[in-house]
């Protein structure tokens, strides 16, 4: 495949423990299997010739750092030849997969972005969950990280968790505030179909005690310095994903492995989320061609993502077209009933348009 992707995706499928609420791409680690999934990562990777530089790279799972160290490595040698103009080289992290000698080598290799699964500091809820950590494992996790030079940090809160309190919510993330990590990632619970969750019929909150947490998220992360770039994102100054910009502004990117997805020019692709089915062939993936319309509604959907919004010029240099042209009654629609506003330069959600931002992009639908 030649692509111009400018970021690069590697989903690595094996989990020591699978999460109860996890819908991605996973498998228990094992060794053997563990080896012939990255014998096929070879091959897919050779099966690619990038035209632009690589800027960034995300490995994420799964769990990366489930795999042994000399398989962690090997995937790192892999990769070498793409890192010459990375940026940003983020790697999932699950605080028990990770120790001194990973460490080194994730910074031997030029990982310089950790994000860590935290999700919580409630023992009852990481139970429920099936995580086998605690808030002092994952700040003992941080200052190892930070002792080999990785500084950047993000750490992952989920909400909405069932019996989860705002109590709860409060204290794990004012718990995660205090171990100062650079970003915060902060997600509702999905409940998908074949999970652990939806195999013993939990649920979600309800939607009023899930607005109200993320209305609190919203209000307080910004008092600690934390500001809302995206709608479920927030950083310290000068500490957004790179990477996940390339996704929110519609760019390129590249997906390998099973369970990775990509996009190129007018299409998007899948790999299968079977591993064995990967390993028999893994450059098979399946394309959907892109409409402009498509595309054009893919752009928005990202962009609104973005507290900044969607980039009217970037949008135009795309397309040829103004957002206005193309949905004029919409956007006048979402405006007048103050989901949406606008500047000289963007089309952007209000706080209100951000709580129900499906409901919105519906409207466009």
């Amino acid at each position: 495949m030649i692509s111009k992707a400018r970021a690069l995706y590697v989903h690595v499928p094996f989990c020591r423990s699978i999460c109860s609420y996890c819908d991605f791409c996973h498998k228990p680690y094992q060794s053997d299997l563990a080896a012939q999934w990255l014998n096929a990562i070879e091959t897919e990777l050779s099966s690619f010739r990038f035209t632009e530089q690589i800027e960034t790279i995300y490995l994420g799972g799964g769990t990366p750092t489930a795999l042994s160290f000399a398989q962690l490595e090997r995937l790192l040698a892999l990769l070498d030849p793409y890192t010459a103009q990375v940026r940003e080289y983020t790697c999932e992290i699950n605080p028990e997969t990770l120790d001194e000698d990973k460490a080194q080598l994730l910074k031997d290799h030029g990982v310089n972005r950790a994000s860590i699964g935290y999700q919580t500091d409630d023992k009852e809820l990481l139970k429920l969950m099936n995580r086998h950590h605690d808030a002092h494992s994952v700040n003992n996790t941080m200052a190892l990280l930070r002792s080999k030079g990785i500084n950047n940090i993000s750490l992952d809160l989920m909400y909405s968790l069932p019996g989860q309190t705002m109590a709860s919510l409060k204290q794990s993330v004012h718990t995660a505030i205090a171990m100062k990590p650079d970003h915060l990632s902060l997600y509702s619970l999905t409940i998908e179909p074949g999970t652990l969750f939806a195999l013993k019929h939990l649920d979600h909150l309800d939607e009023d005690t899930e607005a109200d947490m993320y209305e609190w998220i919203m209000q307080e992360l910004p008092k600690h310095g934390y500001h809302q770039y995206e709608i479920s994102n927030f950083a310290l100054p000068g500490k957004e994903s790179l990477h996940n910009q390339m996704y929110w502004n519609y760019q390129d990117f590249a997906g390998i492995g099973c369970g990775a997805s990509g996009k190129e020019g007018t299409y998007r692709y899948d790999h299968t989320k079977d591993v064995m089915t990967y390993l028999k062939d893994p450059c098979a993936i399946l394309k959907t061609e892109l409409s402009e319309q498509d595309q054009m509604f893919e752009a928005l959907m990202m962009g609104l993502r973005l507290r900044k919004g969607l980039n009217r010029h970037i949008f135009k240099d795309m397309f040829g077209k103004d957002i206005n042209e193309v949905w004029p009654d919409i956007i006048a629609r979402e405006m007048e009933n103050c989901m949406l506003a606008e500047s000289e330069d963007a089309l952007y959600a209000t706080d209100r348009g951000f709580e129900i931002l499906n409901d919105v992009l519906e409207d466009f639908l």
